[in-house]
């Protein structure tokens, strides 16, 4: 039976974790298909603009990466300590920077609001957002998602690009590794 993913991040005992993205089917994602003839290299560019964009944005450094024809491999560094000064402004802003956010925090950029039940709902979502931000999960869906996309709008497909639930896999490693 697979380990739920809280048992398998644990930052008391690396704060390091490696984790892969495949396409379905192993289909041909980036690179020459030489079967084909056909030159994907412009999509190696977008998944790794999309994966150092996202590493200003969470608090999850990317220490190494690879990408390849068929899937890709990051090594993260989840950097706890980085969200605890963020003000509530700074949290909003790094959230809208990937999602829409909701009804209160869109009105709380431009001072819009004023009744304490909407202050409360707000801080709700203030003190969530930013375990979201520290979240290999919520990391890894947003440039699978966004290439994804990009990918399928290009080829006049729609469907699943990524395999897995939650399209990637992960597993811890620890820190000596990467000094060898």
């Amino acid at each position: 039976m697979p380990k739920p993913r809280k048992q398998k991040v644990s930052v008391e005992a690396t704060p390091y974790y490696h984790s892969v993205s495949r396409c379905v089917r192993r289909a041909f994602i980036c690179g020459h298909n030489l079967p084909t003839r056909e030159n994907y290299e412009r999509r190696r560019n977008w998944l790794e603009s999309k994966l150092l964009e996202l590493a200003q944005i969470f608090t999850i450094q990317i220490t190494v990466y690879a990408i390849m024809s068929n899937h890709y491999l990051v090594v993260l560094f989840i950097d706890y300590e980085r969200s605890k000064n963020w003000s509530d402004a700074e949290v909003i802003n790094r959230w809208h920077e990937l999602f829409k956010g909701n009804l209160f925090s869109q009105k709380f950029a431009p001072g819009d609001l004023r009744s304490a039940p909407e202050l409360t709902r707000l801080q709700i979502c203030i003190t969530e957002w930013p375990s979201r931000l520290a979240d290999i999960s919520w990391f890894m869906r947003v440039p699978n998602e966004s290439v994804a996309r990009m990918v399928n709008q290009e080829n006049g497909r729609t469907g699943r690009l990524w395999e897995g639930r939650l399209n990637h896999r992960y597993c811890w490693i620890k820190p000596l590794l990467l000094l060898v």
